[in-house]
């Protein structure tokens, strides 16, 4: 049985999301021992596997989501992708900032989601 058209869309943009967020923010661990070159040749290599996943996930949710919707959605997986990634890969401090903004992006989702 297929998975549900929204679910396909979703899982597919969280998976690719996890590519984006270390295509664009995963060599700054790095960034001083590694060429900027190296660090964009890598990053290139790793947003491929981005696209794959993204331009498929929104090709199939379009329709059952509008545009505007699925722009919506991929903010809020990028919000939650990007927060474990500060605190966990990157060591950055949790920062009540994370909270406000996600509250931000839920009133975003009612006023894309309402009738």
């Amino acid at each position: 049985m297929p998975l549900p058209v929204g679910l396909q869309t979703i899982l597919l943009l969280i998976a690719s999301n996890v590519f984006m967020t270390f295509a664009w923010y995963g060599h700054l661990k790095f960034a001083h021992s590694k060429p900027w070159v190296i660090a964009a040749l890598l990053s290139w290599g790793i947003a491929l596997f981005e696209y794959l996943l993204q331009v498929p996930a929104n090709r199939i949710g379009y329709g059952t989501f509008s545009l505007a919707q699925l722009k919506i959605i991929q903010e809020v997986i990028t919000l939650s992708v990007f927060v474990p990634f500060a605190l966990f890969y990157a060591g950055q401090p949790f920062k009540l900032d994370f909270v406000w903004a996600g509250l931000c992006l839920v009133g975003a989702v009612y006023f894309m989601f309402r009738n």
